[in-house]
């Protein structure tokens, strides 16, 4: 897109706040806001570098989205350049965008937390035109707090489209008190539909409707002496209360300067560090550090950290509560973002001596330790000719000679499992390792396809075994058509196993370290499962005359294993419902 293309197209544009992006062949080069959208997006026409200027020669498209005020801009920059990556954008690595509440389309709304309301979920029924999105907020853990309590309280259902549809009795969420079964007719929908808007009431700003009613729950809860209930429910009444009247919404503002972040950046070439350090009533509590991708503006060192101090304000405190105070090494020459931070009440400084401008120095010298560093998802991915290698999935089967067959699967994001987005899976029992990794690739391809796993598609498979177990995963995933890189990481002498070769990296090797972690952790989870499988699914507690499902399930489920029921006395055997005396003798005899 030349420069006189780009003018005519800016002149079409509204004179309001808002977000662009430029594009070429449907790929995001570039998201940026805008108090101006016409004003920002003419101002390409002269590119103030020759980086700006090639990718305004790539472009071919220009996207654009209004926004009410300058702050909604910020944020909807800040989820697109996480949902996009774009390539000449300064981006925070190892970040999240903003959380999200979302009742869905469904004849029978199902309430979630997410970050992606426009994809991810229910496929193509659930997450279209229709659905009420409300947020985003800041503090995760609240959010996730209030929607419970919303559940609680009104029942609403939290399952996937697949787990709802062609149920013949209710699921667990019922049994405990979660969700009121429109799936089984156990509530009509005219009831259920009461229940939404009651719950939508209160996402629109009327706390009442949820905090009224736990608040006579807690009250009641302390009058008949269940004081732990009534603590926790006191807990969740000041989270729901707090929801909006102390900024649930996506920005925060304070009183005072209790807790200070102090803001350290260096840059080098492509690569820069932002190393931050939290003050709470004048002590140091908190020190981290994290990389990010700075495109080369072909300027100086010095020159870029205002820009990487802007994307980074804005990434990093997408989901967590502004501080009182931000200390910086200097000014980050972003209008909005200032506007921003001075509306929300944050003071920001820049010291140039005493106390605080120790505190920036310490910052600084924790980035420029680390910076140009490559850190371990990208030397992985360099190693093994990948794009990006940030989101890694494990894969492990576990079985006692082909009985209580078990498959794990675990997720890491940037080097860290993300235990919220496990699964296991049960197998039909089969004493062969290949077949049984087949099946459990199997399944995750298949679920990953036909829309029914709400994690994103992985960028490598790490598959604990070797050759063997490899090529089962592939021919799974060509099968089913889920086209996901893999490897396979053998025990013996930790080699890494590709379809085409085979690697044998130093031992002290940053990225072979990530995939035993990785392969370790699926193993464990494996395992684990497995062994829960096998006491609960076949035990010597089959033959003890009078105890039938049931109570062998209340007897594991007491204590843990047979060998504990094994170590149980008799008095504790008894404490269990429908174990009596005899029955108690007759497990002792047995065992």
């Amino acid at each position: 897109m030349n420069g006189e293309t780009l003018r005519e197209r800016a002149s079409d544009l509204p004179r309001e706040p808002g977000v662009y992006q430029f594009r070429a062949d449907d790929v995001t080069l570039y998201v940026g806001k805008a108090v101006d959208l016409r004003s920002r997006v003419r101002s390409y026409a002269d590119p103030r570098s020759a980086r700006i200027g090639r990718m305004v020669d790539r472009a071919d498209e220009i996207d654009i989205a209004v926004t009410d005020t300058e702050t909604q801009a910020l944020l909807l920059e800040a989820n697109l350049i996480k949902r996009h990556q774009p390539r000449y954008n300064v981006r925070l690595k190892d970040d999240k965008s903003y959380p999200m509440v979302q009742l869905t389309a469904h004849e029978a709304p199902r309430i979630e937390v997410t970050r992606d309301p426009d994809s991810q979920g229910g496929g193509s029924t659930g997450n279209g035109p229709g659905a009420t999105v409300f947020g985003p907020y800041t503090d995760k853990g609240r959010v996730d707090t209030v929607v419970k309590a919303v559940r609680e309280t009104y029942g609403l259902r939290g399952c996937s489209d697949h787990k709802y549809a062609n149920r013949d009795r209710p699921c667990l969420d019922y049994e405990v008190g979660l969700c009121t079964a429109p799936c089984t007719g156990e509530i009509d929908l005219a009831s259920y539909a009461e229940d939404v808007e009651t719950a939508i009431r209160f996402f629109e700003g009327e706390t009442g409707v949820l905090a009224d009613p736990l608040r006579r729950e807690m009250e009641h809860a302390a009058q008949t002496q269940q004081f732990e209930r009534a603590a926790h429910l006191r807990d969740r009444l000041e989270s729901v209360e707090a929801f909006h009247g102390e900024g649930g919404e996506a920005v925060q503002s304070f009183g005072d300067e209790r807790v200070v972040d102090v803001i350290g950046v260096a840059v080098r070439g492509e690569d820069a560090t932002v190393a931050r350090l939290r003050s709470e009533g004048g002590k140091l509590v908190e020190r981290d550090r994290h990389t990010m991708d700075a495109p080369h503006v072909e300027a100086t060192v010095d020159s870029a950290i205002p820009g990487v101090l802007a994307a980074f304000l804005v990434q990093y405190y997408a989901e967590r509560q502004l501080p009182d105070a931000l200390l910086l090494p200097e000014r980050h020459d972003d209008d909005e973002v200032e506007a921003w931070l001075e509306a929300e009440g944050v003071s920001v400084r820049v010291p140039g001596a005493g106390r605080e401008a120790k505190l920036v120095d310490l910052a600084l010298k924790n980035a420029r330790q680390n910076v140009g560093r490559h850190d371990e998802c990208a030397m992985l991915a360099d190693a093994l000719g990948l794009e990006r290698a940030s989101r890694l999935e494990g894969f492990d089967v576990s079985h006692s000679h082909g009985t209580a067959a078990v498959g794990s699967n675990v997720t890491f994001v940037d080097g860290s499992a993300e235990k919220s987005d496990y699964r296991r899976k049960k197998l039909t029992d089969e004493n062969d390792d290949y077949a049984n990794m087949r099946a459990l690739l199997e399944w995750r391809a298949s679920r990953a396809v036909e829309g029914r796993d709400d994690r994103p598609d992985p960028d490598l498979l790490v598959i604990d075994g070797g050759k063997g177990q490899l090529e089962a995963a592939l021919e799974a995933c060509e099968a089913v058509g889920w086209d996901v890189p893999a490897i396979g990481l053998a025990k013996a002498e930790e080699r890494v196993v590709t379809p085409d070769r085979e690697h044998r990296w130093p031992s002290d090797a940053p990225h072979l370290h990530l995939l035993q972690r990785v392969r370790d952790e699926s193993h464990r989870f494996a395992v684990q499962y497995h062994q829960t499988l096998r006491d609960e699914v076949s035990t010597v507690l089959d033959d003890v005359p009078g105890i039938g499902p049931q109570t062998r399930k209340r007897l594991l489920r007491r204590f843990g294993s047979v060998e504990n029921v094994r170590d149980a006395s008799r008095a504790d055997l008894e404490s269990v419902e429908g174990v009596g005396a005899k029955t108690a003798e007759r497990v002792k005899e047995r065992l």
